[in-house]
């Protein structure tokens, strides 16, 4: 399996909106590449796309989910995930309510150990990742891009994060405050 380095929605008019990075992420599922999966490697490779290889990539991408739900129900709270570029305030509630779902994804059965570099950012002190992210979506135009193409405030997608994550942390029950504070953006049709 892979996943590239990307962002994207779909605008008013059903245009795709979006940016492919050179990165992708590659995992398996608790097995060795078949070889298929590892010529898929080779190909991107060969294409120039720089490749990591990511060992517990359902944990991975479990954390990206919910990194993707604490950034979009805050973008929600604003209006889209595009207002929340450059704003460290809004940046840190995300951080915050991503701090919060850590708890779904380890009782989701993921060792968040495995993760360490994926984790220490949503860790460490927030008003200064908050402020780092801020910079970077201000003036480093990748980053910043990521958050433009996101400014669909009627995409199904980012209600569908949020929502998906809400009922998982309900079920597991789990108390996560800040979606729940932000609750209504993303339950209402």
């Amino acid at each position: 399996m892979g996943i590239p380095g990307a962002g994207g929605s779909f605008d008013g008019n059903g245009a795709l909106c979006g940016q492919l990075l050179s990165s992708l992420v590659f995992g398996t599922l608790g097995r060795p590449p078949s070889r298929r999966e590892q010529a898929v490697r080779r190909l991107f490779s060969e294409a120039g796309f720089t490749l990591r290889e990511q060992p517990d990539f359902r944990g991975w991408v479990w954390l990206h989910f919910v990194t993707d739900a604490g950034l979009h129900s805050q973008g929600l709270r604003v209006g889209s995930l595009s207002k929340l570029a450059g704003s460290a305030s809004n940046l840190r509630e995300a951080l915050l309510t991503t701090r919060e779902l850590l708890s779904v994804v380890a009782a989701r059965g993921i060792d968040l150990r495995q993760h360490r570099s994926s984790v220490f950012p949503l860790r460490a002190p927030s008003w200064l990742v908050a402020g780092a992210l801020a910079w970077a979506t201000s003036f480093y135009p990748p980053a910043r891009r990521a958050f433009q193409v996101h400014s669909n405030t009627e995409a199904h997608e980012p209600r569908a994060i949020c929502f998906d994550t809400w009922t998982e942390a309900k079920r597991l029950g789990i108390a996560i405050p800040r979606m729940e504070a932000v609750r209504s953006s993303f339950l209402r049709n």
